[in-house]
């Protein structure tokens, strides 16, 4: 819609991406003074959450210069290339994994703090991952990324990339992830969980049905009918539902130490 600079040399998707890391950590500190997380592993926890967005960046940016591939006939990294929310999240878990459990194996080893912790940190950190998410598409919306068909509809949205007006699926997206970021910190209040599991479930039958309203090039895969995003989106649902299972086996173990 406006992917034009404002301040500095930031355009809207920069200044969007800005306030999504301030959301994200902020909603990560509420939830850790909901749940009283003690200050040691809080701050171990931010630290690494921080490494991890940043990794995650470049992962993004990654991921999308081999989506290119396809598109543009080479691989190319530039300030053109791009960056796709799955090779964001994809790198950024793993690095944040890696050094959560790799480091605070070390940083914890006496009282195994961190893997105690882990699944109410998980709680949080998905209500901050959906926040963040939130405000990405915003900015997707801003720059004229990430858009649907062109349509003539009411409910259509001139993208001045495209010259036309196109069903604005990443605010449709935004709404539902900022539902979502909310619900979740509304359960972390009620002192629920498995809100890991169900962001992966629920992003991933969103993101797999959305992806039927975007026209910008999404890429193919080895299933013909399916794009990327949506082959990702299986496995994430999938992952979701495993990583259910791996928790409630956690929790019944954990019961019956405590009987």
């Amino acid at each position: 819609m406006y992917p034009y600079d404002i301040v500095a040399g930031l355009d809207l998707y920069g200044i969007m991406l800005c306030i999504a890391i301030l959301a994200a950590l902020l909603i990560f500190r509420l939830g850790a003074d909901r749940v009283k997380l003690k200050t040691g592993l809080l701050n171990f926890t931010i630290f690494t959450g921080c490494i991890a967005i940043v990794c995650g960046y470049f992962s993004a940016v990654l991921f999308q210069a081999f989506y290119n591939i396809q598109k543009y006939g080479e691989f190319r990294l530039d300030t053109q290339t791009g960056a796709t929310f799955y090779g964001g999240l994809i790198g950024g878990a793993l690095v944040f994994l890696l050094i959560y459990f790799g480091v605070g194996f070390f940083r914890f080893r006496k009282d195994k703090e961190h893997i105690r912790h882990f699944w109410q940190i998980s709680d949080i950190a998905s209500a901050s991952i959906a926040a963040a998410h939130g405000f990405g598409r915003i900015g997707c919306l801003m720059a004229g990324c990430c858009h649907g068909a062109v349509t003539d509809r009411w409910y259509g949205i001139y993208m001045v990339s495209e010259k036309a007006k196109v069903i604005p699926v990443q605010l449709y997206e935004a709404i539902f992830l900022f539902l979502l970021a909310a619900w979740f910190l509304y359960r972390v209040w009620k002192g629920k969980g498995y809100h890991l599991c169900l962001y992966m479930v629920l992003y991933g039958v969103w993101r797999f049905l959305i992806e039927y309203a975007r026209d910008d090039y999404r890429g193919t895969t080895f299933v013909p009918f399916l794009t990327p995003s949506q082959l990702t989106a299986v496995l994430m649902i999938v992952g979701g539902i495993a990583l259910f299972a791996v928790r409630r086996i956690y929790r019944r173990r954990t019961e019956k130490t405590h009987e």
